[in-house]
């Protein structure tokens, strides 16, 4: 599904309380009834009501559905786009939005700039876009779940991934800093690195392998297990630091030299694998929290194997020993830390089991979807599913999440992504572009 954000320069005020009317009739209904839109809108008088309906159809933001038994519209993904799209705007958070840099089987991925012209990125969360042939043959289960509609699960997705990412930056996990939150969709620093699944080679597979391994074991001992550990889910960036000829240096990285040798002045290049992509994040207490840990270390195991030639002659690490890691050295747990901040076990088991009906839990080779539009708006059942008596917890009061303590005009800790900014005199992956 295309991102066409033409329809935000031209929607008046109307448009905006006409289509955040049928968002709050979706709560309830698959299709809302007009006179609902009506009603829930709060504007004077039918006709002005009737000439947004109209605006917002011709726009794709809404539209109606084949065969209703009443005169109704549904929203759609491009309606629920907007929305959040304008809040962001709304609290300043965006000013702009760029090309599309990433496409999965339930996100896009788009460059976007603060109004202090600060870049970031945002994802838009599009759960049951590519799974909706499951979905539909599964309709029976989610008729009867409160928590079945693909709007309400894109918002349960986004709000995991955000508080997770909020729990690990604030803990020094190696995560994109997340900057702001609302409906779908998230926006985050952008980061200067490459996806593991592009690289062909790295000087110190092992170094890499190990440090991996390494970040596993960290989550486990915080609580977390990632639950798609793989090639598509970790960024590689490079590093490079001065070796400054010091003698009696202390700090890591000054490099302690007599000053005569010249090898020891260049610079050095450091792989820091940076981790993406949290929806499916389980905790160490889950009842399958065994299978998850396992399948992240065989992720990384087979992937090393195939694409370095290496294997590790170190077996592990396994699950039971991650378990004794759990709280070591007085940490705190953050799966605890991210339910107390409002994702509660309730959405947590709402997200999994939808995740798990619809097969979208992991991500599999060839899961990226590199055509660009994978998605089925146009379907009159694709977006918009029953979910007839549930009252989404998230829609009492939109929730727009702000980085609590971000300078919005701070750049400093925000890296282009497109182009990588290291010198390629000191560049130690070899990328393959065609991966």
């Amino acid at each position: 599904m295309k991102l066409d954000t033409k329809a935000l320069r031209y929607l008046t005020p109307e448009d905006w309380r006409v289509l955040t009317a049928v968002e709050q009739g979706s709560r309830n209904h698959e299709v809302v009834p007009t006179p609902l839109i009506i009603t829930l809108s709060g504007l004077r008088g039918s006709s002005g009501v009737h000439r947004s309906i109209s605006t917002l159809a011709k726009a794709n933001l809404i539209a109606r559905v084949k065969n209703a038994k009443y005169d109704g519209y549904r929203l759609t993904y491009g309606g629920l786009d907007h929305l959040a799209l304008h809040t962001h705007l709304k609290h300043s958070t965006l000013f702009s939005l760029g090309n599309q840099i990433g496409v999965g089987k339930e996100s896009d991925i788009y460059v976007a700039a603060s109004p202090t012209g600060v870049t970031h990125v945002i994802k838009l969360h599009r759960l049951g876009r590519i799974s909706f042939r499951t979905v539909k043959a599964n309709r029976d289960y989610l008729r009867h779940r409160a928590s079945g509609s693909w709007m309400y699960m894109s918002r349960l997705a986004a709000l995991k991934e955000y508080t997770f990412m909020q729990a690990l930056r604030a803990n020094g996990f190696a995560v994109p800093d997340p900057i702001a939150h609302s409906r779908h969709t998230i926006v985050m620093s952008l980061v200067d690195a490459f996806p593991l699944r592009q690289i062909r080679d790295v000087p110190d597979p092992a170094g890499l392998y190990a440090e991996l391994m390494e970040m596993i074991l960290r989550l486990a001992k915080w609580g977390l297990i990632h639950g798609d550990f793989n090639e598509f889910n970790i960024l590689i960036k490079e590093e490079v630091k001065e070796r400054v000829p010091e003698i009696g240096g202390k700090d890591e990285s000054v490099v302690v030299t007599d000053g005569n040798d010249e090898d020891a002045r260049l610079p050095t290049t450091t792989l820091v694998p940076i981790l993406i992509d949290f929806p499916q994040m389980v905790s160490m207490s889950h009842a399958d929290a065994a299978m998850y840990f396992n399948r992240d270390v065989n992720c990384i195991k087979s992937f090393f194997k195939r694409r370095f030639h290496f294997t590790s002659s170190a077996p592990g690490p396994f699950f039971e020993d991650a378990k004794k890691l759990v709280g070591r050295d007085g940490v705190k747990r953050l799966d605890v830390e991210a339910e107390a901040s409002g994702f509660s076990k309730k959405m947590s088991k709402e997200l999994e089991a939808y995740m798990r009906e619809v097969g979208v839990d992991v991500d599999r080779e060839g899961g990226v979807d590199t055509e660009g539009d994978g998605g089925t708006e146009e379907s009159e059942e694709s977006d918009g599913l029953a979910d007839e008596d549930y009252e989404d917890p998230l829609a009492q009061g939109e929730r727009e999440s702000t980085h609590p303590e971000r300078n919005p005009g701070d750049a400093s800790d925000t890296i282009k992504v497109a182009v990588s900014s290291i010198d390629s005199g000191t560049r130690v992956l070899s990328i393959d572009d065609k991966t």
